[in-house]
């Protein structure tokens, strides 16, 4: 019997034509599947359209929206494919990963470079892809992209033009489409079930990232304007300057106004160890959360998923430090990462 995989439409390249102002989405989710004739062969495949927008406008308000179709979708299909400009998708990926927890089913996110109009397209082949990758059943959320199959919370956007435009950070690729189909290497553990929809975010986050010179005050500013998260991208594994301009005195204020502080890397590989040099180990204990190997995109996502869970700053640095859908190696998903239980008391 055949899958029933449903596509969610948002937009992106994969949908768009050239418009008075450059290009923008304009075909349907039936139209995007009308490039895939033989489609049918494969699984019953469903079209929804629930967004029609260049992924550049595609902020938390969006997200709900793709999660909860997400959940909808897969009461009664066997997995989703949901078709996305490429400039924010490892932040809906990643987003997606932690709003829909326990997923027993596949989520699939992929779109292309080029319209799936153009000649040259890469969007037929992507699409094709991603929906032989939910039609392998494995459960989470992946990104599909040249061929690759990407974890979710794992997914980075390297290149603004070339095909090969994602790669998989800080964990192998979780496998990858070939003439022998689809091969599943690395697959996401599965969570236990059932799917629980935790879809609530605090978009009061911003990301920081450190240049020689950055002003202290900066960090000031961020209480008055309302925000209760930041993640800074600081050096290496997790540097601040301290000299002529101290960083870690503003650092140090905003958790003690309840700004919760997560601290990433600016390298690409490896993760953040704030006690391993001075100019990290300075900062009081307690006043940030080291974002261990956590990419920029799963760092702010989780961040603004966790305090939209508790008002706790103590809880959400413990949902934090709780690996729960690949974004931090070195632990099972929905095992703490530094004490406290495995589960985020959600929020009503």
């Amino acid at each position: 019997m055949k899958k029933r995989i449903r596509l969610l439409a948002t937009g992106g390249t994969i949908a768009s034509g050239e418009g008075a102002q450059g290009l923008r989405p304009s075909l349907s989710a039936r139209e995007v599947l009308a490039y895939l004739p033989g489609l049918d062969a494969l699984c019953d495949a469903e079209a929804e359209d629930i967004l029609f927008l260049d992924s550049s406008n595609i902020q938390p308000e969006e997200w709900r929206v793709i999660a909860r179709a997400c959940a909808a979708a897969l009461e009664d299909c066997d997995g989703v494919v949901v078709t996305h400009g490429t400039d924010t998708m490892a932040y809906t990926a990643a987003i997606l990963s932690f709003m829909l927890q326990g997923l027993q089913k596949p989520v699939i996110l992929t779109g292309s470079q080029l319209p799936i109009t153009h000649l040259m397209s890469d969007g037929r082949t992507n699409l094709a892809n991603a929906f032989a990758a939910a039609c392998a059943g494995h459960p989470g959320v992946y990104v599909v992209f040249n061929n690759r199959i990407i974890a979710g919370t794992r997914a980075f956007k390297v290149r603004s033009m070339g095909f090969d435009a994602f790669r998989s950070v800080n964990a192998p690729y979780a496998g990858e489409v070939d003439a022998r189909g689809v091969r599943m290497e690395h697959p996401l553990p599965v969570q236990p079930g059932p799917l629980r929809l935790l879809d609530r975010v605090e978009p009061a986050v911003c990301l920081i990232k450190l240049i020689p010179g950055t002003n202290p005050a900066l960090f000031d500013a961020l209480i008055p304007l309302g925000y209760r998260g930041v993640v800074v991208e600081a050096f290496g594994v997790g540097g601040f300057h301290y000299l002529r301009r101290n960083l870690l005195p503003r650092l140090e204020a905003l958790h003690r106004a309840g700004v919760v502080v997560l601290v990433t890397s600016q390298c690409l590989y490896d993760a953040t160890d704030l006690p391993r040099y001075e100019t990290g180990a300075r900062l009081s204990p307690g006043a940030a959360v080291a974002a261990g190997d956590m990419t920029t995109e799963a760092a702010v996502t989780k961040l603004m998923w966790a305090l939209g869970q508790t008002a706790d700053p103590r809880e959400v640095e413990r949902i934090l430090l709780t690996p729960l859908c690949g974004e931090i190696r070195g632990a099972a998903p929905g095992t703490p990462g530094r004490g406290g239980s495995a589960s985020p008391a959600p929020r009503h």
